[in-house]
Formats: C-alpha cells, structure tokens, sequence
C-alpha cells in the first residue's frame, strides 16, 4: 500500500476549485469520490461537493487512489511542478528523479527504467524506491506509467496518428501492454476514447497548454522577436503569436504559438510531421516558454528586489545546441549582430525545410553539419576565427554524445564540460544553464549589463559584488538576473 500523498490544506484547495483558480493549476488535482474523476482546479464543470473531494498533489496520486482523468479539463494539459525550491537532500532526490523521468530529451533513444534513474543519480534501486514513494507517495514505476498514460491520451486526443503509433511515441513497449495499461486505469480502450475526443484541426496538430498566472506573454514576444532568425522564426507580438522550426531526429516540421492571456493559456500548432513525437514536442515548449515556472514561490523570494516583474519568465530554447551556437556567436556583440550571423549561418548550412510554412523556411544546422564545416566557410559568414574553434569544437562534441544541452542534464557537469571548451567561458555557461539546462539558479557574474543593473559597476570587484548581492536569491538567482536585465524591473536603490 502507498503511503499518503504530501500533506495539502484541503480546506484552501476546495476554494481554490471553486474560483477556478488559474493560480494553482497544476500545484493540485481533485479526485471526486462520486464520480471516480480527478480535475485540475480550473476544470469548468459544476463544482463537486466538498465531503465528495480528495486532494492530490500529483497526477500520479491521483491515478494510484483509482481516479481517472477528466476529459474535459484534461489533467495532461496542466502546468507541471518543480524541483528546484526545495532544499531537503531526500525531497530533492526524489523531485529530480521526477524531473528526468518527465523529460524525455534526457533519455534519448534508451526507454526510462528505475535501474537506469537510480543509476544516473548514483543510488540504488532500493533507496531511490523507497525515497520516491515516501516523498511522492507512489513508485517511481507507476509515476512514469502515469505519464506514458496522459500522453498517449492527449495523442489520442488531439491527432489521426494509428493507436499502434501512439502506444509507440508514448513509451510503450507493445500495443497489448498499452491496451492492457489503458483498460485497467481508465476502463475503456484507446479507440473508445478516440471517438469521445476531437479529430484535430486539418493544418497541423492543436493542443492548448497552460500556466499559472501572472505570465507576461508580451515579454516573452519582445524577447524572441528581438532574436528571431528570418526563415527559421517568426514572432508577433501584437498578435501574440510565435512560430519556428524544429528537428527531432529524422522528424522536421514547424511549431506555432497564440497566447491567450486572459484565459491563461497558449494554443500550440505542431507541423504533422512532428505528431508522433508530440510528447517530446510538448516537453520542448513547456521549456521554451517557462509554462511549469511557480511564480507565487519566485516572487516569494525575488519580489522585495523586484516588486514589479513578477511575470516575467525565463526565455528557454526548443534546441540546446542551437541556443548553444546562438549563445557562442552573441559575446561580445549587439544582439542585432548576433542575429545577423545566426541567419548567415542557418541560410548557408541549415537544410530546407520539407514542408516549409509561411515565413519558416530553413531548419538550424546540425551539429554534425557545423563540426564538419571548413574555415573559409564559416569565415565567409563573417565570424572570426575565435568563434571557428569554439562553434566546432562544440558541434563534436554534441554530436559525439560529450554534451548533452537538455533540461534534466546534469548542471554541475554540463557547466564543467562547456568551460573546457575553447572560447566558452564562465557567462556563456551558465548562460546556456539558464535557458537550455533551465536550471533557475544559474547566475553569471562577470555579466557588464548585470552590473549596471545592480548598481556595483563602479566598484573594484563588480563580480564578486554581484555574486555577494545575489546569495539572497537562491534558489531563483536566475529569474533575478531575467529581472534585472528587464528595463522596467530595475531593483529598487534602496534594496541594493
């Protein structure tokens, strides 16, 4: 038998469900004992009673305690919960565990297992089992179960991919285990709920993903707008819409965004040529636009700093190795320069895209296209030899398997390989931490713009200074720095 699931004011959870909450979407799911279905706190349907309720805080519990997910809020849909704010040895183990068995980058092509997950954390099976279900309050097993399960359900959902297809891109071994899997949690077959759900739309696969406010789309837009690549991104942010390109193996195809503030959520379109990786998709822009960030425990520790910019997110990236590249050729120059040799770089070696869409034309070079490009090639695009040698050096070992640049990959190391690169340095590093590795506690000290921001530029060790300044924002130092570089976030001088 699990053990209870972490404690919840169940008080506090019943009125969030009866206001809909936005804010907690995702922090908690309600199981109703009269009707065996578990929601997400802003699920429209008629409020249950309060005696009829049980609070979970993951899905996975939910699911353990013999509840089936709702089909009209759609408990796949909700913003995940992170790790990072908790210090606890054991919780953090288990929260990190969590993390890589959510992430399906970090896995490549091998299938997730408790042995493998106890082996990349350095624990036994056993230890791990045993601090998984005490914190968590369900195995490792049945918490990746749990996700295997809602996204072969939003697959079923939202594409025509074949059931065989889906019980593929969703991690299962088999279509008989995947039927058996789907009878005996949620009491129908896969093509049964197939008829209950949408077809999908005709121009690509649509899914809509949400967030827990305050969430500042506008932001978000001006940021990757100032740095979209021409034919490979696009970005509006009067309309609220983002769009690029993306490769995931052999798959190409593009991916488009419309924000809907008001409503909390983003509508996400996926090529549909990318449909059958959608759960690796949908992982890939959760990161990108920073949807599973808390901002009431960010702001907890950054809003006496930074009382106004409690929406803002940390921009993340669909592809490491291109955020890598990007972050490599922007030092020491504008932005604008930095853009212009990105699109140099991606007209002269991305490759067409298959099926290209209005504005997206061109796919980001592979790394083995970068690695093996020669000097008067990339000389020709106008970066120096410097950058050369720190771009290919790079490109091998991404392509190599020496680097991995994914969210779950592990900081500390990633940190240590990137600065034993030539021409990587300290900024860039973390740089890629923050919005590649999205670890929110990723902070470069040496940074110019940092300085002035913080107000210690003029002192004789400014880095050390901002360092100093910043042991109070752990474990968000990142979302400081996103602050701090914001022109209408400066921290006030008296806080300094």
């Amino acid at each position: 038998m699990n053990p209870p699931a972490p404690a919840l004011d169940a008080d506090a959870c019943y009125r969030a469900l009866q206001a809909h909450d936005a804010r907690f979407d995702g922090a908690f799911f309600t199981g109703v004992t009269s009707t065996g279905i578990y929601c997400r706190p802003v699920c429209r349907v008629k409020t249950p009673r309060r005696e009829n309720c049980r609070f979970f805080t993951h899905a996975a519990q939910a699911e353990g305690a013999g509840f089936r997910p709702c089909l009209r809020c759609r408990p796949e849909l909700a913003p995940q919960a992170a790790p990072w704010s908790t210090q606890d040895a054991s919780a953090l183990l288990a929260r990190h565990a969590a993390r890589l068995l959510d992430a399906p980058d970090a896995w490549g092509d091998e299938a997730p297992s408790v042995a493998g997950l106890a082996a990349r954390l350095g624990v036994s099976d056993r230890h791990l089992r045993r601090v998984f279900e005490s914190e968590l309050g369900v195995t490792p097993l049945a918490w990746l179960q749990t996700r295997r399960l809602l996204a072969a359900k939003q697959l079923l959902a939202d594409t025509r991919l074949p059931v065989a297809q889906v019980a593929l891109a969703a991690g299962f071994a088999s279509l008989r285990r995947f039927n058996a899997a789907f009878a005996a949690h949620y009491g129908l077959s896969p093509t049964a709920l197939r008829r209950q759900g949408a077809s999908g739309p005709q121009d690509g696969v649509q899914v809509t993903l949400g967030w827990r406010p305050p969430y500042d789309a506008a932001a978000m837009l001006r940021f990757f707008g100032q740095r979209a690549i021409d034919g490979m991104e696009c970005a509006d942010p009067a309309a609220g819409t983002l769009a690029r390109t993306l490769r995931l193996g052999d798959d190409a195809g593009w991916v488009a965004c419309t924000f809907d503030e008001a409503a909390c959520r983003v509508r996400v379109r996926v090529a549909e040529a990318l449909a059958p990786r959608l759960p690796r998709v949908i992982a890939r822009v959760r990161a990108w636009l920073d949807l599973d960030a808390d901002p009431a425990a960010i702001h907890a520790v950054l809003g006496a700093d930074f009382p106004h910019a409690a929406g803002l997110r940390v921009p993340g990236t669909l592809d490491g190795f291109e955020l890598a590249v990007r972050a490599v050729l922007g030092q020491q120059i504008t932005v604008a320069a930095a853009r212009t040799l990105a699109a140099r770089l991606v007209q002269r070696l991305g490759e067409p895209l298959p099926e290209p869409a209005p504005g997206l034309t061109h796919l980001f070079p592979t790394p083995a296209a970068l690695a093996t490009a020669d000097g008067d090639t990339l000389g020709q695009l106008g970066i120096v030899r410097q950058r050369q040698a720190a771009l290919q050096a790079l490109a091998r070992a991404v392509a190599g398997g020496e680097l991995a640049l994914h969210p779950g990959a592990d900081v500390p190391a990633t940190l240590a390989a990137l600065k034993a690169l030539p021409g990587i340095g300290d900024w860039t590093a973390h740089y890629i931490a923050l919005r590649a590795l999205r670890w929110p506690d990723a902070f470069p000290p040496g940074d110019v713009a940092l300085h002035k921001a913080l107000g210690v530029a003029g002192q004789p060790r400014p880095a050390q200074a901002a360092e100093a300044r910043a042991e109070r924002w752990r474990p968000w130092r990142g979302y400081a720095v996103i602050r701090a570089w914001h022109g209408d976030a400066a921290p006030k001088p008296e806080s300094l």
